[in-house]
């Protein structure tokens, strides 16, 4: 068969470029054609002509948006594979309707949970502040002072898996581990081994470091107020790798400015890729890292080694692993 005859297959936001190496894609040898984009597109008109020609998709992660009115200007694309088994970016009811399955894939190790604690330590040890303090010669040795974690109190807004799991190590450190969310029970957070918060201000109120391990939707959107982070003793910090919609943005970096916080550490933002002139990047109270919470040599192994098993199966006729 020649190859203007096979199925074209779109890979989108391949950022590092690593997706083809990350697994075998062997199996598409003579079955597809492959296509690899690292930038993204948010211009629904651009990315309408980018996608035309492609009859499969390959999505990582919410890096690109597949609202209905998308999926409607799409008559050639037929499957859509999506790394991870929730992706709340794709309309999947609408692709649903129109007779486009969408397959995800199951992950390999713990890689957030790793991250959560490498941005919380990262940022309350300033971390960062010092290591551009040495590279940069700077005379004096030291500038800053660590929060130490024993005694101190970790208050968790979200307490599922990731949260259970959070508090674990936390306990290690001798932290305290409370709890809030707007689902939680006081039964489920002590099968947490959390202590439960009746009320987001307490929690706000009472934590030396708040972080956020909640699913982004229209119930989420924006629970992390300025008003709670105001509310936040001056010596505490805030950590975010979930979504970076929950929060207020502009009241975190608003509390940042005023030094009504300690400190923030982040992975989400509301645009990913985070603009070059947003004034997170130039902020002194903050630590940074680009939504690579999720990022793994094992993670994205699992992921795009599944991605191509999900294509041959589509390609085979009988879709495995579709999201409902």
């Amino acid at each position: 068969m020649s190859t203007s005859a096979l199925p074209r297959v779109i890979i989108l936001d391949d950022y590092q470029g690593i997706a083809l190496s990350s697994a075998d894609w062997s199996p598409l040898n003579n079955r597809a054609v492959i296509d690899v984009f690292r930038d993204t597109v948010t211009d629904e008109l651009a990315l309408v002509q980018r996608l035309e020609p492609y009859a499969i998709v390959c999505a990582m992660r919410e890096r690109t948006k597949f609202p209905a009115s998308l999926l409607d200007k799409l008559p050639n694309l037929k499957f859509i594979a999506t790394t991870g088994f929730r992706n709340a970016g794709i309309d999947i009811a609408h692709a649903r309707k129109k007779g486009i399955p969408v397959s995800g894939t199951s992950s390999s190790g713990n890689p957030t949970l790793e991250h959560i604690w490498a941005l919380l330590l990262a940022t309350v040890r300033y971390i960062t502040v010092e290591d551009t303090n040495v590279k940069a010669s700077n005379p004096q040795w030291q500038s800053t002072m660590p929060m130490g974690l024993a005694g101190k109190t970790l208050g968790l807004v979200g307490v599922g898996r990731l949260g259970t799991q959070t508090a674990a190590i936390a306990k290690a450190f001798g932290m305290r581990v409370i709890g809030w969310s707007p689902n939680l029970t006081p039964e489920r957070a002590n099968g947490a081994g959390v202590e439960y918060i009746a009320t987001k201000e307490a929690l706000f109120k009472q934590s030396d470091v708040v972080s956020i391990q909640l699913v982004l939707s229209d119930k989420t959107v924006g629970i992390v107020t300025k008003e709670d982070l105001f509310s936040m003793k001056p010596t505490a910090f805030f950590i975010n790798t979930s979504r970076g919609p929950l929060v207020d943005e502009a009241g975190l970096i608003e509390a940042l400015n005023q030094e009504r916080i300690a400190g923030a550490g982040l992975d989400v933002f509301d645009i990913e890729p985070l603009p070059l002139d947003h004034p997170l990047r130039k902020a002194k109270r903050v630590t940074l890292s680009p939504h690579s919470g999720y990022l793994s040599d094992s993670n994205y192994a699992a992921f795009w080694g599944q991605t191509v098993g999900n294509i041959v199966a589509f390609l085979n006729g009988a879709p495995t692993n579709v999201i409902k």
